[in-house]
């Protein structure tokens, strides 16, 4: 066979060019004008729901907006924040949210009665299971400001999955190809505690979407919902109990020379007093005792109130 009659192989098409062609890349003006009106509809209509359902002032502007993959988009999120995917049928199967663990811990501390004055800037942290739970009704708010100015046909509510720390994200498979996308970053304060959050869309169904400010609508103040939910929530988790009792002082000498086998008193003679407590705060004097196969603890009296002992285990 000759070098004539092998056939050339066409060149692969520039990706980035390949998604102009097919719509699935928009130019930058585009892009931005777009981003900046559903950007409009969050600084609108956000701080209202939450000031009908909360009865807090939150404020919400407008960042800028990003494009590239959209995993890579996420992957600039940084580590303090939590990320929800999404799904909205007959618009999209891939969106994502992202909200700043601080303002989910502000606005935490605000539904249990901490005054605005009081709240300093969270500490980066992950959230805990319970601030966890708060989150997803965070998400359901931002998701529902998203559904109401992308309006899909259909008039279709969002799918959220559990909300997750990045680190904890499922790495993106090599076999499914990213997606060109924008992320539209917006920030959120709540008692002076400024916040981040951004939605992250693909251009393919942004580019072929109008936004529109959803029609105004009458709603009834939901605050003690929330804090009902909240309650729920608090009293149905699980924590961790310590048991401390004291045991007989004992020289260096003593302890220095202990081998398997040997026994060391409790320092009560009579009832054997037990400290318990939960992430380092105590919380109830007990005594020592027995039933069954089992050893056990009766509360004898209580150190902290239940709203001390609330405020603490959530955090």
């Amino acid at each position: 066979m000759t070098m004539s009659n092998l056939s050339p192989q066409r060149p692969a098409m520039d990706p980035v060019l390949l998604a102009k062609l097919t719509g699935r890349l928009g130019d930058r003006a585009t892009i931005e004008k777009l981003c900046v009106s559903l950007s409009e509809v969050y600084g609108e209509f956000l701080p209202d729901i939450f000031k009908s359902e909360t009865g807090l002032d939150i404020a919400v502007a407008y960042l800028g907006c990003s494009s590239s993959y959209k995993n890579d988009l996420i992957a600039d999120l940084g580590t303090n924040v939590t990320l929800v995917d999404a799904t909205l049928r007959n618009w999209s199967q891939n969106i994502t949210f992202a909200c700043g663990n601080s303002f989910v811990i502000t606005l935490m501390e605000n539904l249990l009665g901490a005054a605005s004055d009081t709240i300093e800037q969270p500490a980066d942290r992950l959230l805990s299971v319970i601030e966890l739970e708060l989150a997803v009704m965070v998400f359901e708010k931002i998701a529902n400001v998203f559904r109401s100015a992308v309006n899909p046909p259909g008039g279709f509510e969002p799918s959220l999955e559990p909300p997750h720390a990045l680190d904890s994200r499922a790495r993106p498979s090599k076999d499914t190809p990213d997606e060109f996308a924008s992320a539209i970053n917006m920030t959120i304060t709540l008692s002076g505690i400024t916040s981040e959050f951004s939605v992250i869309v693909p251009q393919a169904p942004l580019l072929k979407t109008q936004i529109s400010a959803p029609k105004a609508k009458t709603q009834s103040a939901k605050s003690e919902a929330w804090t009902e939910q909240l309650s729920e929530q608090v009293h149905r988790s699980h924590v961790t109990l310590d048991a401390k009792i004291r045991l007989q002082d004992l020289t260096l000498r003593t302890i220095s020379k202990l081998a398997p086998g040997d026994v060391i008193p409790f320092r009560d003679t009579g009832d054997v007093r037990v400290e318990v407590s939960a992430n380092s705060k105590e919380l109830y004097v007990c005594e020592f005792g027995r039933s069954g196969e089992n050893y056990t603890v009766r509360v004898k009296d209580t150190i902290s109130s239940d709203d001390e002992l609330i405020r603490h285990l959530m955090n």
